[in-house]
């Protein structure tokens, strides 16, 4: 290959790259909407979901102890019930740990990646 022809490669190779920062200045604003819309939906269901399922079993909880109140039981039942919401609480941690979580910039990500192989093909 002649010093000419890598020049023009290489000219090529700038003037894509040039075009190309345009079109990431256009994607990041969408990509950052996107991402900001879909974690705050995520945020909002999982206060909701958090709040109705602690009023839930916290009631429950108080029904249980108050039910075995008359009975010998009293205090194997409010250790179940402590127990139980141990349980409820490990369950949360495990499932958040295993839950995968948003990726902002995926987009943005794969159109890099995308143009390096592009550039890496012209180069060769």
């Amino acid at each position: 290959m002649t010093i000419q022809r890598k020049i023009s490669n290489w000219r090529r190779i700038g003037h894509f790259c040039a075009t190309r920062l345009v079109d990431y200045g256009e994607l990041i604003p969408i990509e950052l909407a996107e991402t900001k819309k879909r974690v705050l939906h995520e945020v909002v269901a999982m206060v909701a979901l958090a709040i109705g399922a602690l009023f839930t079993l916290s009631f429950i909880s108080i029904a249980v102890i108050v039910t075995a109140f008359g009975t010998p039981h009293l205090v194997l039942t409010a250790w179940c019930v402590a127990a139980a919401w141990l349980a409820v609480a490990v369950i949360s941690i495990v499932v958040m740990m295993s839950r995968k979580p948003t990726e902002p910039f995926r987009l943005l990500r794969e159109e890099m990646r995308r143009d390096v192989e592009t550039i890496k093909e012209v180069a060769q």
